[in-house]
C-alpha cells in the first residue's frame, strides 16, 4: 500500500516469510484467463463433497462457510445442508420470525440463493428476499434484521447472507446472522457446521427441499425492499445534510458488488454530489486489477487490486470503493492516495468520538488484536475505553447492539458504528457507511482524511506497519493457530523489552499469538477464510525497526510451520 510507513509487502531482507509478489500484481485482470463461469456453475450442481476430506467439509471461518465448487468446498450439497442446519438451529433457539436473505454478485451466489430458497420453503420458514431480485449488501441485511426486531420480544427475525466477501470470482460463501443482526457466534456456527456435516454424511436424507418453482411460489416466500429501507434510514448514522450543504465532490466505485445500485439511490435521495464511476456487474470481475498474488480479489484495502480507484485521486475531494458484499471499504484521499486500512480506521475513530455528542460518555473504541496500536493511543487520548478482541466482527456485536461500543473495526478494512443517537445501525460491518463517513469528515473539517491522519500522528506518533500474506496448507494453518505464549522464549523484541505475549484477547483465543513491546508488536495467525497465513507487525520507531520486528516474527513462524 502506498503511504509513509505502510506496506502490504515486507522489507526485502525478510525473505522466507515474505509473500511472493506476483509480477502481475496491479495489472489489469484481462491479462489472465478469466474464470469459466459455465464450468463453475456446472461444478456447483454436479460435484459432491466427500466429508472424509477436511477441505470438503463445512467449516465456518471468521465469517461463514466459504469455498469453490471447483474444489468441492462450496457446492449444492453444502448449501442445502447448511440451510437445513440453520432451520433446525433457529427452531431449537425459538427464532420464529422472518428470515432475511441477501446475495452478492459472485457467480455462485445466484444458484446458492436458489438452493437456499428450496430448503427454507420446505421447512416453512417465512423468507424475505430482495425486491425485484436486487443484490443485497451485508449491512442492508443486518439493518433490516435490527429494524424489524426493534421493540419485539417475540417473532424476531434473523438472516442469511450468500457471499464469500472479497474473495476471488470462483468463490462462494454463506453466513448466518441471528436476531442481533451480526455474525453468529462460535457456539452457533459450530453447531450449524457439525449438523451440516452430519447431514452430508447421511446423503442429505434429512434435508427438506422443494423444487425451485415450488419455493418461489410458496406463501412463505415474500419480497422486501432492502434498498429502500437502508437508504431511507442512512441519515440516522451519517450527517448527510452536512455533506450536501458543503457540496463535497465524492466518487464511488462499487466494484461490481452488491451495493452497485445503492449508491445512485443514496445520491438522489439526499441530493449529494456523488458520482458512480461504474455500475458494471461482471461475474469474472475482469475490470479489476490483480492482487498481490496475481489473482482477482475485490479487496478495497489492497493497492494492487485498487488501481482503478487510485486513479480517481485527483478527480474528487474524496473517493471510495467497497468489496463485493459491501461490508469493507477503501478510501482514496487527494493528499495521500489510497489510505491503508489502519490509517483510515484510526482517522474514523478520531473523528467519530469527537463528533457524536449523542453517544454515551463511556462508549468504547473497538479493535481487533491485529489492528493498529494507534487506536490504543487514540482511545487513551480521548479518554475512551478500549475493547480489543480476536479477529472476527462477531466479537463487536454485543457492544454495537447495546451502545457500549461506539465504533468497532478490524484491520481488513471492516467497521461499523452507532447511529448519531447511539442506537444500533448495523451489527455487521458496513462498508457503505464507513466510506461515506470520509465525505462527512471532509465536509466538517475542511480537510481530507489523509490530512486528518497526518495531524493525528503528529500528536500521537506515526506507526510503520505491514501485513504479510503467504500461502499455507490446512495443516500449517492448524499448527500456527495453536502457538502458545510459552513458545516465545525471547525477552526482547527488536531491541526493546517484551512487555506482553498473549494468545487471547478479551478472554477469547486469537488463533495465533501476539508479542508486544512499548513501541512495537507483531501477531501471527492463519486466515479464517483463505489458504494463507498472515503476519502483522507495527513499530512506532519507523520502518527500519519494523523490519527487525518482522525478521524476528519470521523466525517464530518458520519454526512453527516447520515442526
Amino acid at each position: 500500500m502506498p503511504g509513509r510507513g505502510a506496506a502490504r509487502a515486507p522489507p526485502k531482507e525478510i525473505a522466507s516469510v515474505s509473500a511472493k509478489i506476483s509480477p502481475l500484481a496491479g495489472k489489469p485482470a484481462t491479462e489472465i484467463q478469466p474464470v469459466d463461469i459455465a464450468a463453475l456453475l456446472a461444478a456447483y450442481r454436479d460435484l459432491r463433497p466427500d466429508p472424509s476430506i477436511p477441505e470438503q467439509r463445512v467449516v465456518f471461518g471468521t465469517s461463514g462457510h466459504r469455498g469453490s465448487s471447483f474444489d468441492r468446498s462450496f457446492n449444492e450439497w453444502h448449501v442445502w445442508a447448511v440451510v437445513q442446519a440453520i432451520c433446525e438451529y433457529r427452531a431449537q433457539a425459538g427464532i420464529d420470525g422472518p428470515l432475511f436473505v441477501g446475495i452478492d454478485t459472485h457467480a455462485l451466489s445466484g444458484p446458492a440463493f436458489e438452493s437456499t430458497l428450496e430448503v427454507l420453503a420446505a421447512n416453512g420458514v417465512e423468507t424475505q428476499v430482495s425486491k425485484g431480485g436486487e443484490f443485497t449488501p451485508t449491512p442492508a441485511v443486518s439493518h433490516a434484521i435490527l429494524a424489524f426486531n426493534q421493540g419485539r420480544e417475540r417473532g424476531k427475525a434473523d438472516g442469511i447472507v450468500i457471499t464469500p466477501s472479497h474473495n476471488p470470482p470462483e468463490s462462494g460463501g454463506i453466513k448466518y446472522n441471528p436476531p442481533h443482526g451480526g455474525p453468529a457466534d462460535t457456539d452457533a456456527t459450530s453447531w450449524i457446521a457439525a449438523r451440516a456435516n452430519a447431514l452430508i454424511e447421511g446423503d442429505l436424507r434429512e434435508v427438506k427441499r422443494l423444487t425451485l418453482a415450488q419455493a418461489q411460489g410458496a406463501a412463505t416466500t415474500r419480497e422486501y425492499d432492502f434498498l429502500q429501507r437502508y437508504v431511507d434510514d442512512l441519515g440516522d448514522v451519517l450527517d448527510l445534510d452536512l455533506i450536501r450543504g458543503s457540496d463535497v465532490r465524492m466518487g464511488v466505485d462499487p466494484l461490481g458488488g452488491a451495493g452497485v445500485h445503492y449508491w445512485a439511490a443514496i445520491g438522489e435521495r439526499y441530493k449529494l454530489n456523488l458520482t458512480v464511476v461504474s455500475d458494471v456487474v461482471d461475474p469474472t470481475f475482469s475490470f479489476m486489477s490483480l492482487d498481490w498474488d496475481g489473482r482477482v480479489r475485490m479487496d478495497p484495502s489492497s493497492s494492487y487490486a485498487m488501481q482503478r480507484l487510485i486513479g480517481l485521486k485527483d478527480k474528487f475531494d474524496v473517493a471510495f470503493a467497497c468489496d463485493t458484499d459491501h461490508d469493507r471499504h477503501g478510501v482514496v484521499a487527494p493528499s495521500v492516495g489510497l489510505m491503508p486500512a489502519n490509517h483510515y480506521l484510526a482517522t474514523a475513530a478520531w473523528y467519530l468520538f469527537q463528533n457524536r455528542p449523542g453517544w454515551r460518555d463511556d462508549a468504547a473504541v473497538g479493535k481487533t488484536a491485529v489492528s493498529t496500536g494507534l487506536l490504543d493511543r487514540i482511545a487513551r487520548h480521548l479518554g475512551r475505553p478500549l475493547l480489543e478482541v480476536p479477529v472476527g466482527f462477531k466479537y463487536f456485536v454485543a457492544g454495537l447492539y447495546d451502545g457500549s461500543l461506539g465504533f468497532g473495526c478490524e484491520e481488513s478494512a471492516g467497521a461499523s458504528f452507532l447511529t448519531r443517537n447511539a442506537a444500533a445501525w448495523s451489527t455487521d460491518k458496513d462498508g457503505i457507511a464507513a466510506a461515506l463517513l470520509a465525505g462527512e469528515m471532509t465536509a466538517k473539517l475542511g480537510r481530507d482524511p489523509g490530512e486528518v491522519y497526518r495531524e493525528i500522528t503528529d500528536k500521537l506518533g506515526d506507526p510503520a506497519n505491514a501485513r504479510i500474506d503467504a500461502p499455507a496448507t490446512h495443516a500449517q494453518k492448524g499448527r500456527l493457530a495453536k502457538l502458545a505464549p510459552s513458545q516465545v522464549t525471547s525477552k526482547t523484541l527488536a531491541g526493546d523489552p517484551i512487555v506482553s505475549v498473549v494468545n487471547q484477547a478479551n478472554g477469547q483465543a486469537i488463533g495465533g499469538i501476539k508479542v508486544m513491546s512499548e513501541q512495537a508488536w507483531f501477531a501471527a495467525r492463519p486466515s479464517g477464510t483463505e489458504d494463507i497465513y498472515k503476519v502483522y507487525g507495527e513499530s512506532f520507531r519507523g520502518k527500519d525497526h519494523l523490519a527487525k520486528v518482522l525478521e524476528e516474527a519470521q523466525a517464530m513462524v518458520d519454526g512453527a510451520l516447520g515442526d
